[in-house]
C-alpha cells in the first residue's frame, strides 16, 4: 500500500452509495458534506448513512447530487477507537452555509450523536467541506473545511466520484 491509502481498509457500496443524479438547477449552491461514523456495527452505520440519504432527498430544502462509496479507514486525531466508515455526499440547495451548518447538527442529533470530546467516536458526523467554492470565516463555521484537504476520508470519496476539492 502506497503512503496516499494509508489507513483505508476498503470501499462498501450500500443502497445509496454510490448514486449520481444530474445537476438540479433550481437552486442556487453546490455543497460538498463528509458523512462518518464509527459507533455501532458495520451494519448499523451503514444503516444511518443510508436513512440520512433517504431524510435529505424527502427534504425539499436540498436536491442530492452525488454520493460516494463508502470507505473503511483508521481513525485519527484520536486512535484508540474503532475504524471509521466514511462517504461523501453532493448537493444542491437555496440555503445559506450557516443555515445548512444548523441542519446537519440537527440531523447528528436525531441519529444520537453525543459530542464529547474532539474526535471522540461517533454515530453520525456530518461536516460541510464545500460550499459553491465561497469562503467563509467564523467562530462556528469555516470553509473550506480547513483540514478536508489533508483527509484521505474527504479526497478518497471525492476522487471516486469523479470530484476534487
Amino acid at each position: 500500500m502506497n503512503m496516499y491509502c494509508k489507513g483505508v481498509r476498503c470501499l462498501i457500496k450500500s443502497r445509496f452509495y454510490p448514486k449520481i443524479k444530474q445537476n438540479n438547477k433550481n437552486y442556487k449552491y453546490e455543497i460538498t458534506l463528509s458523512i462518518g461514523g464509527n459507533i455501532g456495527s458495520k451494519a448499523q452505520i451503514i444503516k444511518r448513512f443510508n436513512n440520512l440519504y433517504f431524510a435529505l432527498t424527502k427534504d425539499k430544502r436540498f436536491f442530492v447530487l452525488k454520493s460516494s462509496p463508502i470507505i473503511k479507514n483508521a481513525a485519527f486525531g484520536y486512535t484508540e477507537q474503532a475504524d471509521f466508515l466514511n462517504a461523501i455526499l453532493k448537493l444542491n440547495t437555496s440555503l445559506y452555509a450557516g443555515e445548512i451548518l444548523k441542519i446537519m447538527q440537527n440531523y447528528e442529533k436525531k441519529f444520537g450523536r453525543k459530542r464529547s470530546f474532539k474526535n471522540a467516536p461517533r454515530t453520525l458526523d456530518i461536516d460541510l467541506v464545500n460550499f459553491s467554492a465561497k469562503t467563509k470565516q467564523s467562530q462556528r463555521l469555516r470553509l473550506p473545511h480547513p483540514q478536508a484537504h489533508t483527509r484521505l476520508s474527504v479526497i478518497l470519496p471525492l476522487a471516486l466520484i469523479g470530484e476534487i476539492l
